[in-house]
């Protein structure tokens, strides 16, 4: 998406780094860029808004269910491993469930 205007940060950087600005996973300096964005182009703004109400509604309605110690150790781990640029051993960790 693009509102087709230009600005310093492009539609597709802000998109694609959207929940690191949700959750506040990401430098001061980047966060500023992003609310400079939202103040110029409105579907970005309009995407977030959307995004940040669905984040909301999941903590409200799913918040509270405590999470399997395994479960949670298995996601950290894969996370990890994408921050590093690494798969797990025979795994494709951008596959989607059809993929596979």
């Amino acid at each position: 998406m693009s509102c087709g205007e230009p600005h310093e940060t492009d539609c597709s950087e802000i998109l694609d780094h959207l929940y690191e600005f949700l959750d506040r996973e990401m430098p001061d300096n980047d966060c500023t860029k992003f609310e400079t964005h939202f103040e110029e182009c409105s579907p970005c703004l309009e995407k977030y808004g959307l995004e940040q109400a669905v984040k909301k509604l999941v903590k409200r309605c799913c918040g509270q269910d405590d999470v399997p110690t395994d479960l949670r150790a298995k996601v950290m781990g894969r996370i990890e491993l994408i921050r590093s640029g690494e798969t797990a051993p025979g795994h494709d960790v951008t596959a989607t469930p059809q993929d596979s």
